[in-house]
């Protein structure tokens, strides 16, 4: 680590302390998610630290959500998140949006948000520093119809990326996107940030479909969408939750 980084880090964990919060059980890799996250400013960086930790102790008292909470939402088997890492070495969640309808539970959903995020993020734990995973969500929009328009639903799952799970997203694609979206999706695209804004892609033609494939590798992503493996429903999948914020 270079000596600014290094300085930018010691300078947040006293901010932090100075807020009446700790940094004791936290990684490098952490602190540098939330600095990365505020263009490097510690003081900055320190309250959306300690505002995240505060929300985490509201909303996810056990340290995650258990599927017990969220029957509806996994009932739907909507998200798939699957076996393998992309070429980059990153999560891949699917979600099929044909599967999903605007939720008459709003609290169950923000659960079901949270538990998915966990998940996905845990699943990439395996040989690699705690508290610098990323992932990689595909969102097909194939075949969907307005009962399946959720623009709130979206807007709620990318506000908790960018408040909450900073620097967590390293891509996010939406595929057979139809026209009838475009404008809801103009719509949806003004709550979010410019940094997340960076990250997604729309596919519009067969050039950007091989490079989608290409970044997440065919032993990971499905076949019907170029790949070699087969769809893996959230709830099908054994991850141990260890999430460390």
């Amino acid at each position: 680590m270079d000596r600014s980084r290094e300085m930018a880090i010691t300078q947040m964990r006293r901010s932090i302390e100075d807020l009446g919060s700790s940094t004791e059980k936290c990684s490098e890799a952490t602190l540098m998610r939330f600095l990365m996250a505020r263009s490097m400013e510690a003081k900055k960086a320190a309250k959306m630290f300690v505002e995240c930790e505060k929300w985490r102790a509201e909303q996810v008292p056990l340290g995650f959500i258990p599927e017990s909470q969220i029957p509806d939402e996994l009932g739907a088997r909507k998200i798939y998140l699957q076996g393998g890492l992309s070429n980059g070495g990153f999560p891949v969640v699917i979600v099929k949006a044909n599967k999903h309808y605007p939720p008459k539970d709003q609290p169950q959903f923000k659960k079901f948000v949270i538990h998915l995020l966990d998940k996905v993020i845990a699943s990439s734990f395996k040989d690699k520093e705690i508290g610098n995973e990323k992932l990689i969500a595909i969102v097909d929009l194939q075949n969907i119809s307005h009962k399946n328009i959720d623009a709130r639903g979206f807007i709620i799952g990318f506000q908790f990326l960018q408040a909450y799970y900073p620097e967590r997203l390293a891509k996010c694609y939406f595929i057979n996107m139809p026209r009838f979206f475009v404008g809801i999706w103009k719509m949806i695209s003004y709550f979010l940030d410019k940094a997340t804004l960076e990250k997604i892609v729309i596919v519009s033609n067969e050039e950007e479909m091989k490079e989608l494939v290409r970044e997440v590798g065919e032993e990971t992503l499905p076949e019907e969408y170029g790949g070699r493996a087969e769809l893996l429903a959230i709830q099908d999948v054994v991850v141990e939750m260890q999430i460390n914020e």
